[in-house]
């Protein structure tokens, strides 16, 4: 049965929100203006969700989180840039999401079915895609792009503007200044790839014609002798119909701040 909705007596709720059936909120909790709730969602005790800000349906977000603050941008100057986070996504103790920057696109994303663990950051006008889990104290710089069922380990800090591709994973304690391709490992601080990410990949459902092929296309660009470019030529002449071959390729040449050297035999994490 749904109810229509359950806001413990000590929680303050403007009456400009919008709070769908099926909503709880617990003691103490504050939901500001220009805040939408999607059915199904629990709000914990404590947390603030302010600014423009739209949760989905089922999201669980548990005491002390902070969505839809400001974001930490000497340039923002209150501008009515938002926040949205898809459905069924967790957001754990201490989580702080902040809102987009009018020059930055106006709009922070966090995907479908993610988990956010306690403490972690996701700055302003980041692009978290669907399934992605980031562990304990994660924070990600302004403007970061994480692709879908992305894992970042533990503790580990992504810089402003880097991407992170789909399915990929990164060690805990993880530093990273440079985009990391889709499909791959890594580990340290500013520091090297370390082959696919096998284990997600296998999971994830993908076939041995296709992990066979990532993996080529790996040891072409990043363990032969030819210069990037030419390598991503070699696999696109070999594996170009191939959509998560193509995916990884137009990753690299996108690249903007580039991508790191691969593990020249040091052991994986």
């Amino acid at each position: 049965m749904i109810i229509e909705r359950d806001i413990h007596p000590t929680a303050i709720i403007s009456p400009d929100s919008e709070i769908a059936k099926g909503v709880k909120i617990g003691p103490y909790a504050v939901v500001g203006p220009d805040v939408e709730i999607g059915p199904g969602t629990e709000i914990g005790p404590h947390a603030v969700i302010e600014g423009h800000t739209r949760l989905g349906e089922k999201i669980k977000i548990f005491q002390f989180a902070s969505i839809g603050a400001p974001p930490q941008d000497l340039k923002y100057a209150g501008e009515p840039t938002r926040v949205e986070i898809g459905d069924q996504t967790i957001i754990r103790e201490f989580v702080t999401v902040h809102r987009g920057t009018q020059g930055g696109g106006g709009i922070t994303r966090v995907g479908k079915q993610c988990m956010l663990m306690a403490y972690c950051h996701v700055a302003h006008d980041c692009q978290v895609g669907d399934h992605v889990i980031m562990a304990n104290g994660v924070t990600l710089g302004g403007h970061v792009e994480i692709g879908e069922f992305v894992i970042i380990g533990g503790l580990s800090a992504i810089h402003q503007f880097c991407r992170i591709g789909a399915h990929a994973f990164l060690g805990g304690m993880s530093g990273a200044n440079k985009d990391i391709p889709p499909y791959v490992k890594y580990w340290g601080q500013r520091d090297h790839l370390y082959g696919l990410n096998l284990v997600g990949l296998r999971r994830q459902g993908l076939s041995r014609e296709v992990i066979d092929a990532l993996k080529e296309a790996y040891r072409v660009v990043f363990q032969g002798s030819n210069t990037v470019r030419d390598a991503l030529a070699v696999v696109e002449s070999r594996f170009g119909a191939m959509p998560e071959v193509k995916r990884f390729t137009e990753f690299i040449r996108s690249s903007k701040r580039g991508v790191p050297m691969a593990s020249n035999g040091e052991e994986e994490p």
